[in-house]
């Protein structure tokens, strides 16, 4: 491939490794992106119909903050850092450098199509790489507004966009990259790491699952009602993070159910597919998987659609069952199936069955089940008493575990995952410690006694 091998060349002539050449193309990405803005939001809005402040929020705000954080800290990441001296070691220093992979590929998702393109790009650049971006195929007047983008702002030996569908990611997957970091469905990233295996090439995988929220007898249900309404219906559920269903106790089912429903009125209004900023479905194909899951359990809630415009009403499922097919994959839309539970440790035992989630979110007072939930599930990351918002924060690894993912990054955690930590150890040459020897008489009982 004629870009990887300019990208090649330009990462060994070593002009990506400099701070103010990192820093530099973090400013002029962030400039770029502020002179696109409009055109980032109406390709949303063309795409995904997007309104202008979801937009802004999810996709474009947040990258200046984490352009901004990464700009602020960046020099002292960069500094390699000074590691204690064993005993066994007397007279070295170690240092761990954060080395630059090289050249990268970027594989982005069509939910966040934006975002979630120039998130890692973030940390590529800062960590001293090159960078090849795959946006989506499904968003194409977004892909076209990152191409702009990228193009206006850098040379192609130092960041590229190649667009295209299967045949293009087929493509970049059978070129040795030096790092991969891949944002999608679970049954394409198996496929993602099959391929970085042939070389193995180091990777991340930013996946999904079904991600549980549950809501303990004690939460504050008027809240919480409002926050699983947000997390789950923010780009018409198509969040990698969102909730994907809920276990209320059944205690409080029902003013949970009435506060859910006034909530997402309140959010979408009592006609949402009349409204013209609630976010559609990104394709025929997903709509119509996810219309078959409306006649699963009860309805109680929702369930309208348009099919010309690809929407679907925020919509409220009960008499869930685990056997039922809108439970057997991540719904990733607007559909949220409602269960009910008795005894906590049966729903932690019904959840630990299944793939481990991307997220988790808890809402209880209750120090004793925060922990003993925390402790029991494993999950890539969550929220008490919340929805979503862990991730917006530069100061937590963002990332899934086992089937949701492997890897994270945000913030810092974007630098360490776009640098490999090289260890060096500098030996000192004033004197030399014999034990080390096998020639040495007695040599063996001094080094059991050093290393005990």
């Amino acid at each position: 491939m004629h870009i990887y091998d300019q990208q090649k060349s330009y990462y060994k002539s070593g002009q990506t490794r400099p701070l103010q050449h990192r820093l530099t193309a973090l400013n002029h990405l962030k400039d770029t992106i502020k002179r696109y803005e409009a055109e980032v939001i109406e390709a949303l809005h063309q795409d995904l119909n997007k309104s202008e402040f979801e937009s802004y929020t999810t996709e474009i705000g947040i990258l200046y903050t984490e352009i901004d954080y990464t700009i602020k800290h960046l020099k002292k990441w960069m500094k390699p850092k000074k590691v204690k001296t064993a005993l066994t070691h007397v007279g070295t220093k170690g240092k761990i450098y954060p080395d630059p992979y090289g050249v990268t590929l970027i594989i982005a998702p069509w939910n966040y199509p934006f975002q979630l393109a120039m998130a890692p790009l973030i940390g590529a650049i800062a960590g001293g790489n090159t960078a090849i971006v795959k946006p989506s195929e499904l968003t194409p007047h977004t892909a076209e507004v990152i191409k702009k983008i990228i193009t206006a702002a850098f040379i192609p030996e130092f960041i590229a966009v190649k667009q295209g569908g299967v045949d293009v990611s087929q493509q970049l997957l059978d070129t040795p990259f030096d790092y991969i970091f891949f944002t999608g469905s679970v049954n394409v990233g198996k496929i993602v790491m099959e391929k970085a295996s042939k070389y193995l090439t180091p990777h991340t995988l930013e996946l999904g699952g079904k991600s549980p929220a549950i809501v303990h007898e004690d939460a504050s249900l008027k809240l919480a009602a409002k926050r699983i309404a947000w997390g789950k219906f923010i780009n018409a559920g198509q969040t990698c993070v969102a909730p994907d269903y809920v276990y209320v106790h059944q205690d409080v089912k029902d003013d949970f159910l009435t506060y859910l429903t006034d909530a997402i009125e309140d959010l979408y209004s009592h006609q949402p597919l009349e409204n013209p900023d609630y976010t559609h479905i990104v394709s025929d194909k997903h709509f119509d998987r996810l219309t078959h899951f409306l006649d699963d359990g009860t309805l109680f809630y929702g369930g309208d659609t348009n099919k010309e415009t690809r929407a679907i009403a925020p919509t409220v499922l009960t008499d869930i069952t685990w056997d039922r097919p809108v439970m057997a994959e991540e719904i990733f839309g607007p559909i949220l199936p409602v269960m009910t539970y008795e005894n906590l440790d049966f729903i932690i035992d019904d959840i630990t069955k299944q793939p481990k989630p991307l997220a988790l979110y808890l809402f209880t007072e209750r120090d004793y089940t925060r922990e003993k939930v925390i402790a029991e599930i494993p999950f890539g990351g969550g929220c008490i008493n919340d929805t979503i918002y862990h991730l917006a924060t530069p100061y937590l690894p963002f990332g899934g575990v086992g089937q949701s993912g492997t890897g994270n990054y945000h913030g810092k955690f974007s630098f360490d995952t776009f640098t490999h930590q090289k260890s060096i150890l500098k030996q000192t040459t004033m004197f030399d410690v014999p034990l080390r020897y096998p020639n040495q008489k007695a040599g063996l009982k001094w080094v059991k006694k050093l290393m005990k």
